[in-house]
């Protein structure tokens, strides 16, 4: 039985790091590591990112090279072939998220790769197939990745990547929302801001996908008029600015459409206000965000006399729940209206050479850009 001593990872960007991290992330599988002649299968050595602390993602992150991992009898080793940079991966590895791993860590919760190596009792799974990992893990940004059978789901090889490597997060979101919190049939209408976010925007296309019709609030910027036609494109009935919305009667605004039952806020304060405003009698608006940081101010009137009702939804808390196995068959559903391209939204595949530039991006340092995706 000859025994494999694993050597200490070699950064690739920024300083070395010492072996104390990669024992600390490696050690419980590889601390009695050894090989088995025709037995035993490794992963081969990966390429991940990481960070050893909290803060600001663009000091904290390295690029490094981490050990080979061997495979237990469940463990299905996945060569990684996207994976996005969404905002609650920032969030993460600044410290502020209310769930995330333990540093020292590797970045990442979704994306899609392909099976490399199986476990000797994996069934279920061949080498090949495209998975994903569902619900979400922590881990993504690397070049393999090796986890229980049970984390990974086997999904149709002819969805386009970028889809297949972001369809959890926010499309999922924007499907259980407009599921969750009210009963809604066509013909009946639902009011956002946040519109051109990915989960927006996904709320644009399921709406019409179900005959809903669907308000749109954006916020006031150059190039506006180009917004709304895009978000018109996609399905949106209305679209209005912020600054268009300074009546006192909008919904004179909404011509023939009934007044919204349901409205989503992504970003608090003024905006958040401009849904209230919309909605009808018992009406309901869900938070998910609060992307200007500002609390949300709810008028006496609006819970007397309409009898409005606040709520929030959380993905994670959502997957966290005897509802987690659930998703999958959603997962399946909208990544079917990906491939019939009945659910689009914009993205930038992004070399994994260059995660830093797409991270800068991720950001916001370079203005309003797609959402970024890691092609391994």
């Amino acid at each position: 039985m000859a025994s494999v001593r694993l050597i200490a990872a070699k950064a690739l960007h920024g300083s070395s790091s010492p072996c104390s991290l990669w024992r600390s992330i490696f050690l419980p599988r590889t601390q009695a590591l050894t090989v088995r002649a025709f037995s035993s299968v490794l992963s081969p050595p990966s390429t991940a990112v990481v960070y050893e602390q909290q803060g600001p993602p663009d000091t904290v992150t390295k690029v490094v090279e981490i050990p080979p991992v061997e495979l237990k009898e469940t463990d299905v080793c996945v060569k990684m072939l996207a994976a996005p940079i969404n905002p609650s991966d920032i969030n993460r590895i600044e410290g502020v998220y209310p769930v995330r791993p333990p540093v020292p860590a590797v970045g990442g919760y979704e994306g899609v790769g392909e099976v490399h190596s199986l476990g000797s009792a994996v069934k279920g799974l061949s080498l090949g197939d495209w998975v994903i990992p569902s619900p979400p893990t922590s881990g993504t940004w690397q070049t393999f990745v090796v986890k229980d059978q049970s984390v990974w789901h086997k999904i149709d090889k002819g969805t386009p990547m970028e889809y297949a490597a972001t369809i959890t997060v926010n499309p999922l979101t924007a499907l259980r929302m407009l599921e969750d919190f009210t009963s809604l049939k066509s013909g009946d209408a639902i009011v956002q801001n946040g519109a051109t976010s990915i989960v927006g925007q996904c709320i644009i296309q399921l709406a019409k996908n179900r005959g809903i019709h669907n308000i749109n609030i954006i916020r006031d910027r150059p190039g506006s008029d180009e917004v709304k036609q895009k978000l018109k494109k996609l399905g949106a009935d209305e679209v209005f600015t912020e600054s268009q919305l300074e009546l006192k009667n909008v919904k004179a605004l909404l011509s023939n459409m009934p007044e919204p039952a349901l409205g989503f806020n992504c970003v608090g304060g003024n905006a958040a206000s401009l849904v209230l405003k919309f909605l009808g009698q018992g009406g309901t608006m869900v938070t998910y965000g609060g992307m200007s940081k500002k609390p949300i101010t709810v008028s006496t009137s609006a819970f007397i006399f309409k009898d409005i009702s606040l709520r929030g939804f959380w993905l994670q808390k959502w997957l966290s729940s005897d509802k987690a196995m659930e998703c999958r068959p959603m997962i399946d559903y909208l990544l079917s209206l990906a491939r019939d391209g009945k659910l689009k939204y914009e993205m930038e595949l992004v070399p994994f050479g260059h995660f830093h530039s797409a991270l800068d991006k991720a950001l916001g340092k370079l203005g309003s850009q797609p959402k970024q995706v890691i092609k391994f």
